[in-house]
């Protein structure tokens, strides 16, 4: 802004050095690295006879790894698991980046009222144009290992929208879906005109997608430690042109939610009070955790139809008894890949903490994420038993 004429802030972004630096050089080595026409090339040359046999993710990055079904599966179907891993994983990175997509823009709109806010919104727009690019892969994708090997849907779904659940199984039902969506436009009506919570939905797409980083970061190795990467599974190219785009938009969601509030007024009350329920809110969402799929947050019992649809499957062909056996194996009882999933849990919840710990605002709760750190090995099975219970398939 000119500092010589009047002005409606009293600070600007440029007064900030080394904050507008890094942004300048993250936007500018993202846009240098952008994997989007890589992206769009691979997942137009897929062929799933091509791969149809090999694994796509490193052993541990498989459906249901370290359950009862994994350690009785033969190697074709232990090879079909770790492809429903990259199908199911990607199903839910869909979800949540449909949600960027518009929420991007929502907050550039919010950033950009501001003087000299362009570099921040110039990265935002790029990030979403690649967006679009990663949905593009991954859905095509799916959708057709899914057509392929059961000739319907079991973790895809159409396109949508962000108000739909982004969690794909979630602990929800038709209540609190009406007051999610609610809650979803009301913040996206005082973000678009309001710099503050325009900025810190930047900390929450951080915080939502700092566990993420840790998962895709081991699903890329598959890929870099391809020994002919030529002729690597396109899906594992995928996996690492994702992880090096999404790097980036870490980044940006760092620099962006901790920093860039030092170049705006101080937060009211009424904003510190949006944000403190924005963030209970992302820990509800990460409250629980999936012996399903390792690292994603999903509502176990939402799985049971999609699992037992998978189990009474030509490719495991059980019957009912025995379809509800597995499920009751896999989930009701410890196992390795419950405590897997309950270790991956803490590491994230831990990790919460520390990337929240700069911010004043926040208050005990979460600060110290009490709602995301009060589930446990014990609840789940509980859960889980009861919800078998009352388990009818369809």
């Amino acid at each position: 802004m000119h500092p010589h004429l009047a002005q409606r802030n009293t600070k600007s972004l440029l007064d900030d050095r080394p904050t507008y630096k890094k942004l300048e050089l993250n936007q500018k080595r993202n846009d240098e690295q952008d994997h989007s026409a890589m992206m769009d090339e691979a997942a137009a040359k897929f062929v799933y006879e091509d791969c149809k046999d090999e694994y796509w993710n490193p052993e541990e990055f498989s459906l249901l790894y370290g359950t009862p079904l994994w350690n009785e599966s033969s190697t074709a179907q232990k090879v079909i698991l770790n492809q429903l891993f990259w199908v199911g994983y990607y199903s839910q990175i869909i979800s949540a980046e449909i949600a960027t997509i518009y929420l991007n823009q929502v907050s550039a709109a919010g950033l950009y009222a501001h003087e000299d806010f362009r570099i921040v919104c110039d990265s935002l727009d790029l990030e979403t144009k690649q967006e679009r690019a990663h949905i593009n892969a991954f859905k095509t994708i799916g959708e057709d290992v899914e057509w392929r090997l059961f000739g319907e849907r079991l973790f895809t779904y159409p396109m949508r929208s962000l108000f739909e659940q982004t969690m794909i199984f979630a602990d929800s039902n038709a209540g609190k879906d009406f007051w999610r969506k609610l809650q979803i436009k009301a913040f996206t009506l005082l973000s678009s005109s309001n710099a503050f919570l325009a900025s810190q939905y930047l900390l929450v797409r951080g915080l939502r997608t700092l566990n993420g980083k840790q998962i895709q970061h081991k699903l890329s190795l598959y890929y870099t430690s391809h020994p002919d990467k030529e002729n690597a599974p396109i899906p594992s190219k995928i996996s690492y042109y994702h992880f090096m785009d999404e790097s980036f938009h870490f980044n940006t969601s760092k620099l962006i939610g901790h920093e860039i509030p030092r170049s705006l007024d101080e937060p009211t009350s009424f904003e510190k009070f949006v944000m403190n329920k924005g963030i209970a809110g992302c820990q509800k969402d990460h409250f629980n955790f999936s012996a399903t799929l390792k690292g994603i947050f999903w509502y176990e019992p939402s799985l049971f139809p999609v699992l037992y649809k998978l189990f009474r499957s030509v490719h495991f062909g059980m019957n009912d008894a025995e379809a509800r056996k597995m499920l009751e194996g896999c989930f009701c009882q410890e196992n390795e890949a419950i405590n897997q999933a309950y270790e991956l849990h803490r590491t994230a919840y831990e990790s919460y903490k520390v990337y929240v710990d700069p911010i004043q605002y926040l208050d005990d709760q979460n600060r110290n994420m009490k709602i995301m750190g009060g589930n446990s090995i014990q609840k789940y099975l509980s859960l889980n038993t009861k919800a078998l219970r009352n388990f009818r398939s369809t």
